[in-house]
């Protein structure tokens, strides 16, 4: 059992999700009091490195179709992107990161949390994303927008707001992550700073609903012995259990 503690925020997936993806399933994984500063010649930074790298190794068995979007892992995401309205030429981040892998162009190290879910994220192909909750205000909530929610997006300089019909991560501020997995924003980034954070693996794929609680599960393992703190929440939101406390 996790630690019982009081918590203020929430995390919300509306009817309006549920209407287009009723067999979805999202892991929940709040965390509190960890370290996320990189310490180069650590064992500890040292291994999430070497991790990182055999992670990037082992996704390339999920790229066994000559185009990346017939690879089941991929398409699975395309399918459902087509249901919403998007950026263009917006992808999940599952696609974004074994397109990666597909070129050559590995998955490098950020920071230690971020590579702690790209390492799950790799190894399990898929979409996997934190946000810093200390810098949310109001419940996290995923929905189909009416646009118009405040974004800037990393590494970007002008504020770009979601569109009507876009489903997205936000909070009372704004959008938190764009069309659903794609882009996340400059205000909850997770940064070396962050000792409280959420972190959502997602599952379109109801065959796939065992990976993503394995999934979950070893992050929630990894990030006791690597980052520290305490993990005071993991579940599965679903259709008939659609609201956490954080």
């Amino acid at each position: 059992m996790y630690g019982v503690m009081k918590r203020m925020q929430y995390l919300i997936v509306e009817e309006s999700f549920w209407e287009l993806f009723p067999e979805c399933q999202i892991a929940v994984i709040v965390m509190e009091g960890f370290k996320n500063q990189a310490e180069p010649e650590s064992p500890k930074q040292q291994w999430l490195e070497k991790e990182l790298e055999k992670a990037n190794q082992e996704a390339k068995k999920y790229l066994q179709e000559d185009v990346l979007s017939q690879n089941p892992v991929i398409a699975v995401w395309r399918q459902a992107f087509m249901k919403f309205k998007t950026k263009r030429n917006a992808r999940s981040s599952i696609e974004a990161l074994l397109k990666r892998v597909e070129k050559g162009n590995e998955v490098r190290s950020i920071n230690p949390l971020v590579d702690l879910y790209n390492i799950i994220s790799l190894r399990y192909a898929l979409p996997a994303g934190g946000e810093d909750l200390s810098s949310m205000q109001g419940p996290l909530r995923l929905r189909v927008t009416e646009g118009g929610d405040e974004f800037f997006a990393l590494g970007e300089e002008g504020r770009d707001d979601t569109l009507k019909g876009e489903i997205c991560y936000t909070d009372d501020i704004g959008a938190v992550c764009r069309c659903w997995n794609w882009r996340e924003g400059q205000r909850t980034m997770l940064k070396e700073e962050t000792t409280r954070a959420i972190v959502l693996l997602e599952s379109v794929d109801p065959r796939r609903h065992e990976v993503l609680r394995e999934a979950m599960n070893v992050f929630v393992e990894m990030s006791k012995d690597i980052l520290g703190g305490n993990v005071i929440l993991a579940e599965i939101v679903d259709i008939k259990h659609r609201e956490v406390s954080l």
